[in-house]
């Protein structure tokens, strides 16, 4: 392999007749002057006489094609290899002609490959086209993995990417970007795998309901399966965890009512003044439904009279407590708002927001454990914006004592995780979850609190937000608009952007702030599986053989059935397992099982008789 044609500091080409390039292949160029400079490939050609341009009316420019006759290949005859290389490191004068390049060895390439241990790093998957260094690489590094590939589980050949999670004290934050069926999910899920190897305190915000690390996957091997049941809890909001209303402070509350929908200044208003300090739900929600049923009788005469016609004493106590509310309040709390946020407080109470606390996920982030927050997006708006808000001020309030030399309970570094983040902080309007993501994308580095943000449209992702990710992991996609901003706030190339929408499931390109560089890889298999995995026709065809053969078990033993007695049959049936049928459906259903073969129908001049087969 010879360096060939004009080079320059920072890009050369490169050609052969004994080997074909790789994409994103590591090479050294041994340069006489300089010494060995390391390389990638970042478009490699074939060219031989029977394919002698390319679009733009040659292969290369012509001095590559002159370096190649210079010495010795035979353009017309053989089949030239051309890469273009670019230098990792920019030299100090444009490459020599001429220098010879070689495939590098692992000890080579092991600081620019690997940046931590396997022990205290996340093993995420394999580095492509890496395999030809990884025969000789060190024993720590090999048979850590499995990829998935072609419908089979391959063992590792390449050198593995693992993810230095120390880093993200300096490069904080990750972007997981891809279009549907890129294997951004997928990729998500091997993250959060080894965050729990690590026992990272880690909150998941699951509107998908897919991250149960329950299941363990039935590919691999029976003695390398690992099991997650004790590192993980998942919760479902208004089941499990909820919002203790004491808690709340004014903002708080305000959040909640506002991811109905944004809150309008009487609204707000309506709310700073009804609202107590610890006051309880039953408490608020009473003051409010007594204040807008004073305001529904009109005026201060009409309420007089209702407390003088109560017949007890109770009754004539709370028409007393509402003239009261309706004298302090009513010009400064229009009826129309005080209705708003009651109709709100109802929504949220209905859904079990009030119901329960979160001292289950602080209990679970204090013992390392990966938490998993399960709701509808709507619903994981709301309670996010609460849950994110206590836990990140909690965190900080201990590291501000520390900072201080004051006593404070501890709370650890954790890491915010969700799927679909372009829900939570999106770019073209305002929601209460957006304002402390925003917060901590800017301000979370310092107090030990991460995020790791997972999309299908980066571009609906807020800007900000996106600028704070300095590891993005980028999976297939599809859209030019994504791509441009994938473009914009990555160090991904032209070449490397050109090959986004042809990409494989689970390969990735990871722009890693750290590495100061992109790196083409593919992410490992996973130890476990999503609970929705299976394929849907295969469960609608599971379920009608399931139906089937359930009503072959009922009517087995009345076989064979008259047609002229399916209402004493149907009546049996109901009679022994509550099922009912209409005589339609149940002859319906004889007719279904003779076309596929289970029961054979016999005609009378009367009426069909079903019988086994």
């Amino acid at each position: 392999m010879k360096v060939v044609g004009i080079t320059s500091q920072h890009e050369v080409y490169v050609g052969t007749k004994d080997r074909n390039f790789r994409i994103n292949e590591f090479l050294i160029i041994e340069d006489p002057y300089q010494g060995d400079l390391m390389g990638e490939v970042v478009e490699a050609n074939a060219y031989n006489k029977y394919i002698p341009m390319n679009l733009h009316g040659e292969l290369a420019d012509s001095s590559v094609l002159d370096s190649l006759r210079a010495i010795g290949y035979n353009i017309e005859e053989d089949t030239i290899y051309i890469a273009r290389v670019r230098l990792l490191n920019e030299a100090l004068y444009p490459v020599e002609a001429g220098s010879d390049v070689r495939i590098p060895e692992f000890s080579e390439v092991k600081d620019i490959m690997i940046r931590c241990s396997v022990d205290e790093g996340l093993v995420l998957g394999v580095i492509r086209n890496t395999d030809h260094m990884a025969a000789n690489m060190d024993e720590e590094y090999k048979n850590l993995l499995y990829t998935y590939e072609n419908g089979r589980l391959e063992k590792q050949k390449e050198i593995p990417y693992i993810y230095n999670v120390k880093s993200m004290h300096q490069y904080p934050h990750i972007g997981v970007f891809g279009g549907s069926g890129s294997g951004k999910s997928f990729g998500l899920r091997v993250i959060l795998e080894e965050l729990m190897n690590l026992n990272i305190p880690t909150v998941v915000l699951d509107p998908h309901f897919e991250m149960d690390f329950s299941k363990i996957a039935d590919y691999i091997p029976k003695g390398e399966r690992l099991d997650y049941s004790g590192k993980f809890k998942c919760l479902q909001v208004g089941t499990d965890v909820g919002v203790r209303f004491e808690d709340l402070s004014i903002q708080d509350l305000k959040n909640l009512l506002g991811a109905s929908g944004a809150l309008t200044d009487a609204m707000n208003n309506v709310v700073d003044i009804l609202h107590k300090k610890k006051d309880s739900y039953t408490s608020f929600y009473n003051r409010l439904k007594m204040l807008s049923e004073a305001q529904e009788e009109g005026s201060i005469d009409r309420i007089s009279k209702r407390i003088e016609e109560s017949k007890t004493d109770l009754e004539r106590q709370g028409w007393q407590q509402r003239l009261e509310l309706y004298l302090n309040y009513d010009k400064s709390c229009p009826y129309s708002s005080v209705r708003g946020i009651i109709w709100r407080l109802n929504r949220l109470s209905n859904e079990g927001i009030f119901s329960k606390d979160i001292r289950e996920i602080e209990n679970g982030l204090q013992n390392g454990k990966l938490i998993v927050v399960q709701g509808s997006t709507r619903i994981l708006q709301v309670f996010s914006t609460y849950l994110i808000n206590n836990l990140y001020h909690k965190r900080r309030e201990y590291k501000d004592a520390q900072y201080r030399r004051e006593a404070c309970d501890y709370f650890p570094p954790f890491i915010i995780v969700t799927d679909e983040a372009h829900n939570f902080a999106p770019k073209a309007y305002e929601c209460p979850s957006k304002a402390i993501l925003k917060e901590i994308s800017q301000e979370g580095r310092k107090y030990g609190v991460f995020l790791i943000l997972a999309t299908q449209r980066p571009t609906l992702l807020d800007e900000t937000i996106t600028a704070q990710l300095n590891t993005k992991f980028i999976f297939r996609t599809v859209r030019s608009s994504d791509i441009a901003t994938i473009k914009e706030e990555t160090d991904i190339t032209v070449e490397e952007a050109r090959r986004l929408p042809y990409l494989r499931t689970g390969d990735v390109f990871i722009s890693e702030a750290a590495m100061g560089r992109t790196i083409y890889a593919r992410i490992r298999a996973a130890n476990t599986t999503s609970p929705h995995t299976e394929n849907p026709f295969d469960e609608l065809k599971g379920k009608i053989e399931e139906d089937e053969n359930k009503f072959m078990d009922i009517i087995k033993d009345k076989l064979p059935i008259n047609g002229d007695d399916f209402i004493n049959v149907i009546k049996e049936i109901e009679a022994e397992t509550g099922i009912t049928y209409t005589i339609d459906a149940f002859e319906e259903k004889l007719e279904d099982l003779v076309e596929k073969g289970l029961l054979v129908k016999q005609k009378t001049p009367f009426f069909n008789v079903y019988k086994e087969k």
